[in-house]
């Protein structure tokens, strides 16, 4: 009997691990408040993980055009944030299984402008319609929080995703 219930409790762990990506997420999450005050007053703070040292740079360096729009910062807050992103930046979290899938996509040299262009984001999201992304309520590639229910704690497992006006995920 007493081996019966270990093997329950034990398989109910292991069914909890694999849905939460064995219990930890796939990107570190956000954990610097200024970062996430700053850049989530316009869109979700997206986590430094999900970008290489380079394109962080690239962006940081270029705020006066922020995907048409200007977010320039305090030169403080700047530094503050620079700083977070690129000591947390995805080569530097290849602990994490999605920010080292997107390391290893993208080709030497390469310097992606926006997570939505990595070369891993594009294959995760082959298989959406056009019109999945283009309805109001996800906007684009770019919305993760639209379709990830998980997305602010790291975790963007299939098992987490429903795309508004159709439901859960099902490949």
């Amino acid at each position: 009997m007493k081996a019966l219930i270990i093997l329950t409790l034990l398989s109910s762990l292991i069914f909890a691990e694999n849905h939460y990506s064995n219990g930890r997420p796939g990107v570190k999450p956000v954990d610097n408040k200024i970062y996430k005050l700053e850049c989530s007053a316009c869109h979700f703070a997206y986590q430094p993980g999900l970008l290489p040292a380079a394109s962080w740079n690239k962006m940081m360096n270029n705020l006066e055009n922020h995907f048409d729009t200007d977010a320039s910062l305090a030169n403080e807050d700047f530094k503050i944030i620079k700083e977070y992103l690129n000591k947390n930046s995805a080569e530097k979290a290849m602990e994490y299984k999605r920010s080292s899938r997107i390391v290893n996509s993208i080709r030497s040299g390469d310097v992606p402008e926006s997570i939505s262009k990595t070369p891993y984001m594009i294959r995760k999201h082959k298989e959406l319609r056009p019109a999945m992304l283009s309805q109001k309520e996800v906007r684009g590639l770019f919305n993760c929080v639209a379709c990830h229910t998980t997305a602010q704690r790291g975790i963007y497992s299939e098992r987490d995703i429903k795309i508004p006006n159709y439901g859960r995920w099902d490949d």
